[in-house]
């Protein structure tokens, strides 16, 4: 059951472009995403699972599951916070994702943390 008020928990994302890592010619465009999660509540938390949304530019969604993130099950004391990168690839120049963290606290209350949404857009260059 999860619970109505969770703790606070921020998340905030800042996503890259990886043009060494794309091959447009070939609809492939890759982008890196750092996200930063911060408990700023009062009790501790751990980080379960992870559900993503990964919408491409023609309004196609994959969805992503799993348990942790990059092989991790962060826990977060209060004040804490935890960094990760990962990556994600397209077949449009740009696209959004957005997705949810399943987390438990210390006294094993289970809650969603949402994870706005945030852009995948490959940069225009100008010659």
């Amino acid at each position: 059951m999860l619970i109505m008020n969770p703790p606070e928990i921020t998340v905030t994302v800042r996503p890259q472009y990886l043009s060494e890592q794309s091959d447009p010619e070939n609809q492939q465009f890759a982008f890196a995403y750092t996200v930063t999660i911060r408990n700023t509540g009062a009790a501790g938390v751990q980080l379960i699972a992870r559900h993503w949304f990964i919408t491409d530019g023609e309004g196609e969604v994959q969805e992503v599951k799993g348990l942790g993130v990059v092989g991790q099950q962060p826990l977060l004391r209060s004040g804490e916070h935890f960094e990760y990168t990962s990556w994600a690839t397209l077949p449009t120049p740009a696209g959004t994702m957005r997705g949810e963290y399943f987390c438990v606290t210390e006294d094993a209350q289970f809650f969603q943390a949402n994870i706005p949404e945030f852009a995948l857009v490959m940069p225009r260059t100008l010659h």
